[in-house]
């Protein structure tokens, strides 16, 4: 109820100046007193994934706390792990405004924002600054700048100001909103760049005495065959997990909405089912042989359960705990089996 008051009021006001004072919000009062006003005990349904030991399976997917600004509020509302990010070798802008658009109808969310981060070394000293002792995804990409044959040395390079810090990394080639970046999920592409990074993974292994998972990041919108195609490059690189999956480019089911044809990924209800679909596809195609983390359209504990039917491990919210607050976080883990 209480969430619900604010949201009304929020959803009154351009969409992302309500993100950047929400995130100025929970940055000064994530780790003060003030914390209460959304701090919440979760029960433990604790969960082993990728060799990480996760006190529940609901995280926070990567996009909203872009900078690692806000660690300890989402520390307080209960979420099993926070993925934050993503973030690129320097910082940029992003895409032109407007570039994100409430779709509430649907509940659903279209944004085109381009990775708009204070870059990596930022974000790294937010980390620090946190003393977060919880389960950290941090989720890299490369700049809008960079050649698309050159994408490996920003990932690299993230990797490498990350890796002390990240409990897992998260490997983001499936937004939409970098030109280019989806190229990076097939074949040749997608084989040259997860081998550098396993290869990079294991040099800082050794050099920092610990192995820190890399996951990957793929879209909604892919056949049976492509998924075939990422599953068996996963595979044969040893990566640790596979996240499904980023927001989608379809419009079928918003296009006759108030900004349903606005360009950008399409967040929320409407991802759902592609988003499951994947999943499904992927956990046969990789038959146990690496975790999945569902994200997509999950606003419910249902929803979550679904995903998990359909072989995740664990599940993140983002566009869903945007309309529902905090208490999803609660209701998933209460509803999980």
């Amino acid at each position: 109820m209480f969430y619900s008051a604010i949201r009304k009021v929020f959803f009154k006001f351009d969409p992302e100046v309500i993100h950047e004072l929400t995130i100025k919000g929970f940055k000064t009062t994530g780790a003060s007193p003030l914390n209460r006003l959304y701090k919440q005990t979760v029960p433990n349904k604790p969960v082993e994934v990728m060799g990480i030991n996760f006190p529940n399976p609901v995280g926070l997917a990567a996009g909203l706390d872009k900078n690692g600004e806000c660690i300890k509020a989402f520390e307080a509302m209960g979420f099993g792990f926070v993925e934050v990010g993503t973030v690129t070798p320097r910082p940029q802008a992003g895409n032109d405004k407007p570039r994100i658009f409430r779709l509430p109808e649907a509940n659903a969310i279209i944004n085109r924002m381009g990775f708009n981060n204070k870059g990596v070394d930022y974000l790294v000293d937010q980390v620090i600054k946190a003393k977060y002792s919880g389960i950290l995804g941090i989720n890299i990409g490369k700049n809008k700048d960079t050649p698309d044959e050159h994408a490996k040395d920003d990932y690299i390079h993230c990797m490498r100001k990350v890796y002390d810090f990240a409990t897992y990394i998260t490997v983001n080639i499936s937004s939409p909103n970098t030109p280019g970046l989806r190229s990076l999920q097939y074949g040749d592409a997608l084989n040259e760049l997860l081998s550098a990074l396993k290869a990079e993974q294991t040099a800082l292994a050794e050099q920092y005495g610990k192995y820190v998972p890399v996951a990957v990041k793929i879209a909604p919108d892919l056949n049976a065959e492509e998924v075939n195609s990422i599953a068996e490059c996963l595979i044969a690189n040893n990566i640790d997990g596979v996240i499904a999956t980023n927001t989608t480019l379809a419009r079928d089911k918003v296009a006759h909405l108030p900004f349903g044809n606005e360009q950008g990924g399409l967040s929320g209800a409407p991802v759902k089912e592609k988003s499951t679909e994947v999943i499904q596809l992927l956990a046969k195609a990789l038959d146990n042989k690496l975790p999945i983390i569902g994200v997509g359209g999950i606003a419910s504990g249902a929803d979550a359960q679904e995903k998990i039917d359909a072989g995740a491990k664990l599940v993140q919210v983002y566009t869903g705990f945007i309309y529902q607050g905090p208490q999803l976080i609660k209701d998933i883990v209460q509803t999980l089996k």
